[in-house]
């Protein structure tokens, strides 16, 4: 099995002040991207946002699934009625450039979009459309014992928003109140996770990941309309596929995920984290299972350019 990394964790606030920040249009110090504090997205979450990973190869620094990750951050902007001034193309380079100024062989990344200062009113239309681009360094996302011995997740009293309440495709920054408020409920009750149901009672995903069931050999992704489309949720779809695993999308209630041989939550922070309980029920024998982790290291295989039928997933920063 691939072994934990050794890189920084996301609580490294050192890692996030330094180095350089791709900012409209400029890599500039960080210290000179700064904003004003009557920005409308400050003050209403009007901003879309992407997370990416890039990983180490033996090309050098590689980033995974980089034009559908930019895609999709113009698509949300292009939800939520925000003109973007830059296309999914440019937000390309401006990663692959922001990298390079920073040096960085593995790293998170962040591109974001916003509405500026000019009006305060809750209509935005006035107002400008920032973009910046920021890299840092990543460890694993809720710690290597999560990787190891596997999450512990709650269900939240806190249900995820439909799709007539708020636009759930799109990555928008007032969105994650939602999953904040889940997270931090988890956090509280002694747990790693969330898990959020619908209105219906159906689980819809975690705060930021998507959750996949094992049960009898079959891979089940959990489906949902409220849910994002996920790329790393996609991604594992695919390589069990390959690894002649049957897949089969659904809906499940919590009690089926209790009763489950395995369930694990994928996405970019999150990669692939098995899930040990959920609410203090085992899940199988309550460690991390052995398909979780087999797929944890089938994934980082993927991801670190050791699978050739997967490269096309990989834009290399160097070449």
């Amino acid at each position: 099995m691939a072994q934990p990394s050794t890189a920084p964790t996301p609580a490294n606030a050192a890692a996030r002040t330094t180095g350089q920040i791709w900012f409209d249009g400029r890599v500039v110090p960080s210290e000179q991207a700064v904003v004003s504090v009557l920005t409308h997205a400050l003050h209403y979450g009007t901003s879309v946002f992407e997370g990416i990973r890039a990983y180490e190869t033996d090309r050098g620094a590689a980033v995974f699934r980089l034009q559908e990750h930019s895609r999709r951050l113009i698509d949300s902007a292009k939800i939520i009625g925000m003109p973007s001034p830059y296309t999914a193309t440019q937000i390309d380079d401006a990663i692959v450039e922001t990298i390079r100024a920073n040096g960085l062989s593995s790293c998170y990344i962040r591109p974001l979009l916003w509405y500026g200062s000019e009006s305060l009113g809750v209509d935005p239309r006035k107002n400008s459309v920032h973009a910046m681009v920021a890299t840092m360094p990543w460890g694993t996302y809720l710690g290597d014992d999560a990787v190891r011995k596997g999450a512990r997740l709650m269900t939240s009293s806190w249900r995820r928003s439909p799709g007539d309440v708020m636009p759930t495709k799109a990555k928008a920054g007032g969105n994650y109140v939602n999953s904040v408020l889940a997270r931090v409920e988890a956090g509280e009750n002694g747990f790693d996770e969330a898990l959020l149901l619908d209105k219906e009672g159906f689980v819809a995903e975690g705060s930021g990941e998507n959750i996949f069931v094992v049960r009898d050999g079959v891979l089940y992704p959990i489906a949902h309309s409220v849910n994002l489309r996920g790329i790393t949720r996609d991604t594992v779809m695919a390589l069990a596929r390959w690894m002649d695993v049957e897949v089969q999308p659904t809906m499940a209630t919590r009690d089926e995920l209790y009763t489950a041989d395995e369930v694990f939550m994928v996405g970019t922070a999150a990669e692939v984290t098995p899930i040990a309980s959920i609410d203090r029920r085992p899940i199988g024998d309550g460690a991390a299972g052995p398909f979780s982790l087999k797929m944890r290291e089938t994934y980082l295989q993927a991801v670190s350019g050791k699978i050739p039928e997967f490269d096309s997933w990989l834009t290399y920063v160097d070449e």
